[in-house]
């Protein structure tokens, strides 16, 4: 009879004491940002620090999405982030199966090139982005926001290691049976790399929703502008912080997102965790 090998109580110990801190860390940050949004201003800057709000003052929320056009940069957050991750998933994908399965001359030279991208910090490029969006007329545009954002180094990175594991065998059979690039990628590799593309796509997702240096140099205007933008608009819009405000406003921009992780956890953990499939 096999018998059971049960972990030394000190490292359970030590790992739910690990699992405690992470989730302080995480979980008191954002508990301070709720509570503050239902905060009135005098109570904000009281001391002793008070945690709960002496008196709810929900109106916060109210003043958060009528001192600025928070819907209007809701719907533009929209529009930037679908856009991006659409543009990425597509790129990552394609650019991804072509570094993996086809075959050509300079392809591990072509795979180095895209990884060394990574290296390079985003912010080194926003001078010559900026002078090239500007030169084009895209500044307060969409497109202008959008296309320099669009590099899919991370997930070409991703896509491929995952390509790379799924059995050789698999992708000769369908070959054999006649099945060209376009149709071996749709119907063979993608719908048994769900769980990867759903992290790839997840990743981006908070990514891009989160943008806020390249978007703040684009736009001027609340035409274009992003929640992340709005947000420094609603801080500074009458010459003084008045956080709570600011706190709400913060905390409707987490919901959405927090509600798609939340939906797609189990896959995207399975996703980078999982894997070669086994045939």
């Amino acid at each position: 009879m096999a018998q059971s090998h049960k972990a030394p109580w000190w490292k359970l110990l030590g790992g739910y004491a690990g699992i405690i801190a992470v989730l302080i860390l995480i979980g008191v940050p954002l508990f301070w940002i709720l509570m503050t949004s239902f905060k009135h201003r005098a109570d904000i800057y009281t001391d002793p620090v008070t945690w709960l709000p002496p008196t709810w003052y929900p109106e916060n929320y109210q003043e958060a999405t009528t001192r600025v056009p928070f819907w209007q940069y809701l719907r533009n957050s929209v529009i930037i982030t679908f856009f991006l991750c659409l543009l990425k998933i597509v790129l990552g994908v394609l650019s991804a199966y072509a570094l993996a399965i086809l075959r050509f001359p300079g392809r591990n030279l072509v795979f180095l090139i895209v990884i060394s991208a990574l290296m390079v910090p985003s912010e080194i490029t926003v001078i010559s982005n900026y002078a090239l969006v500007n030169s084009l007329g895209w500044r307060n545009t969409f497109q202008g926001i959008i296309l320099p954002l669009a590099g899919v180094a991370f997930g070409t990175f991703l896509m491929r290691n995952h390509f790379l594991s799924l059995p050789h065998e698999l992708v000769e059979a369908a070959r054999m049976d006649g099945a060209g690039p376009v149709r071996l990628l749709t119907r063979v590799l993608l719908p048994i790399s769900m769980p990867t593309l759903v992290a790839f796509s997840v990743i981006t997702l908070v990514n891009e929703w989160n943008q806020y240096l390249w978007p703040f140099l684009m736009a001027d205007t609340a035409d274009v502008a992003p929640l992340q933008v709005g947000l420094t608009m609603l801080q500074n819009n009458d010459g003084v912080s008045n956080w709570g405000p600011v706190m709400a406003a913060t905390v409707l921009t987490i919901i959405p997102i927090l509600l798609i992780f939340l939906a797609l956890q189990k896959y995207m953990i399975k996703g980078l965790t999982t894997g070669a499939v086994k045939g």
